[in-house]
C-alpha cells in the first residue's frame, strides 16, 4: 500500500483519538452499521481530499466498512493531524497522502497520488481536487461517475465551473444540506474559531471589540458566540439582506474600513479576497489581532501587510507580529490560513457527525442515481437530510411531534379556509 504521512509511530496516539471522536459520532455509527450489511459502496473508488481530523478518519472508516475503496489527501496542509494519518495507515489500512505544513508542491503532489490512475467518486473540501482533476488530470476524467463538496468556497468554485460548462461529472453539494450548514457552519464553526483563536492567544473575548467580515452561516456562529463571551461585535457584509440581518439579530454594521478604526480582533469569514488589505491595515489600531475563518488563505492580504512592515517575529507559536513603518503592531494568527484548524482541533465531533452522515449518503446517493445525473451541482435530496436530522435526533434521546391524519389532510387541501 502507498502512502505518504509524516511517522508510522503516531499511530497509537491517532488510533485512542479517532476512537474518542467515534463516541460522539453516533448517526455516522448508525449508517457505518448499514453499510457493513448492505456494502453499498462495493468496488467504489473514492478519492477524497479533506481535512486529516479524527472526525474525517470515521468518515473514512465508514466508507470502507461500505466496501469503497478509499484513498485520502488533505485539503488545507495545516489541519493535518500526523498522529490520526499514522493510524488510518496502520490500523485500519486506508492510504494517506497528508503531512502537516507540507509546502504547495507537495500538498499538490498528495492530491494527484489520490487520484492514481482513476477514480468513480471524488469527495472534495475546497475543490481543489476536482479543480486538479478538471485542470490537470484529464486522462482519468472519463472514469468519475459523481462527486460531492464540503465547503461553501468549494460550491462557489463548483457552480462557476457548471456555468462556464467546465465541469465534468455531477457534483453534491454537501455544504447546502440543513444538517450541515445550519449546524455544522453556525455551530461548529462559532465554536472552533473562537477555540482557535483562544489557543493561538489566550485573548479576552469579554469587553473587546471584535469585527466579523462576513455574515453567512460561518459569520452568523462567530458573532454569535464571541457575543456570548461578552464582546462588542461589528459586522461587515456587502450583502444588503445579511447586513439587515445583522443588524436585526442586535450587531453593529459597518464598513470593514470603519470597523477597523475600532476593532481589537477582526475574523474574516467570506470566501473572497483581500477581506482586510492594505487601506484597513493603514488605519487599525496598534495591537490588532487578525484571524481568518475562510477556507482559503487569501482573505487576509498578506502581501500588503508585508509591504507595510518593517519587520516580523513569531512571538507565539501561530502568532506573527508585524511592526509597521508607523511603529504600530499588527498579529497575524496561523499565517491567515483556517484558524480553527490550524492552531486547534476544527468542529466538535459532534456536528461533524451530520455533516459526514452526509458525505457518506450522498456518496451512496451517486452510486445509485448517476446515470440520472446532470453535469451539475446538485443539493442532496431533503428526504436524506430529514432522515440524518432524525437519527441525529433520535442519538440525543429527543422525540418529536407528529401530524395527525386529519393535519395532513388540511395541509394538502386548497379548498378549506376561514
Amino acid at each position: 500500500m502507498r502512502y505518504d504521512i509524516k511517522d508510522i509511530g503516531l499511530a497509537t496516539k491517532g488510533k485512542k483519538r479517532i476512537e474518542w471522536a467515534s463516541r460522539f459520532m453516533p448517526v455516522l455509527k448508525s449508517i457505518r452499521e448499514r453499510f457493513e450489511k448492505e456494502q453499498p459502496l462495493k468496488g467504489v473508488k473514492i478519492a477524497a481530499c479533506l481535512h486529516v481530523t479524527t472526525e474525517t478518519a470515521n468518515l473514512m472508516i465508514t466508507l470502507k466498512a461500505g466496501g469503497a475503496q478509499v484513498k485520502l489527501s488533505a485539503s488545507n496542509p495545516l489541519s493535518t493531524q500526523d498522529d490520526v494519518a499514522a493510524s488510518l495507515v496502520n490500523d485500519f489500512g486506508i492510504p494517506v497522502f497528508a503531512i502537516h505544513a507540507i509546502e504547495r508542491e507537495g500538498y499538490y503532489t498528495h492530491i494527484d497520488s489520490v487520484l492514481g490512475d482513476g477514480v468513480d467518486i471524488t469527495m472534495d473540501d475546497g475543490a481543489d481536487l476536482i479543480s486538479t482533476l478538471h485542470m490537470k488530470r484529464k486522462d482519468i476524467l472519463k472514469s468519475v461517475v459523481g462527486g460531492t463538496e464540503e465547503t461553501t468556497t468549494g460550491v462557489i468554485r463548483l457552480k462557476n465551473m457548471a456555468k462556464e460548462g467546465a465541469l465534468s461529472y455531477p457534483v453534491i453539494a454537501v455544504n447546502d444540506s440543513y444538517t450541515k450548514y445550519l449546524f455544522d457552519n453556525r455551530y461548529g464553526t462559532g465554536q472552533s474559531t473562537i477555540d482557535g483563536i483562544l489557543r493561538a492567544t489566550n485573548f479576552l473575548f469579554a469587553g473587546s471589540t471584535v469585527v466579523v467580515i462576513g455574515y453567512g452561516w460561518c459569520g452568523k456562529g462567530v458573532s454569535m458566540r464571541a457575543k456570548g463571551m461578552g464582546a462588542e461585535v461589528i459586522v461587515s457584509e456587502v450583502n444588503p439582506l445579511r447586513a439587515l440581518e445583522a443588524r436585526m439579530d442586535g450587531f453593529r454594521v459597518l464598513s470593514t474600513l470603519e470597523a477597523s478604526k475600532l476593532g481589537n480582533l477582526f475574523i474574516t469569514v467570506t470566501g473572497d479576497i483581500d477581506a482586510l488589505r492594505r487601506e484597513h491595515f493603514e488605519v487599525m489600531k496598534d495591537g490588532a489581532i487578525l484571524a481568518n475563518a475562510g477556507h482559503f488563505d487569501v482573505e487576509i492580504n498578506r502581501k500588503d501587510l508585508e509591504a507595510l512592515g518593517k519587520s516580523k517575529r513569531e512571538i507565539r507559536e501561530n502568532v506573527v507580529e508585524y511592526t509597521l513603518l508607523s511603529g504600530k503592531k499588527i498579529f497575524l494568527l496561523a499565517d491567515g490560513r483556517l484558524i480553527n484548524l490550524s492552531s486547534a482541533e476544527g468542529h466538535p465531533a459532534m456536528v461533524m457527525d451530520m455533516s459526514f452522515a452526509n458525505q457518506s449518503l450522498a456518496a451512496e446517493y451517486i452510486i445509485k442515481n448517476a446515470n440520472n445525473m446532470r453535469k451539475e451541482v446538485y443539493k442532496l435530496p431533503d428526504e436524506i437530510d430529514y432522515e440524518i436530522a432524525a437519527l441525529k435526533l433520535k442519538t440525543m434521546g429527543i422525540s418529536i411531534e407528529r401530524l395527525t391524519e386529519r393535519q395532513k389532510k388540511y395541509l394538502s387541501d386548497w379548498k378549506e379556509g376561514t
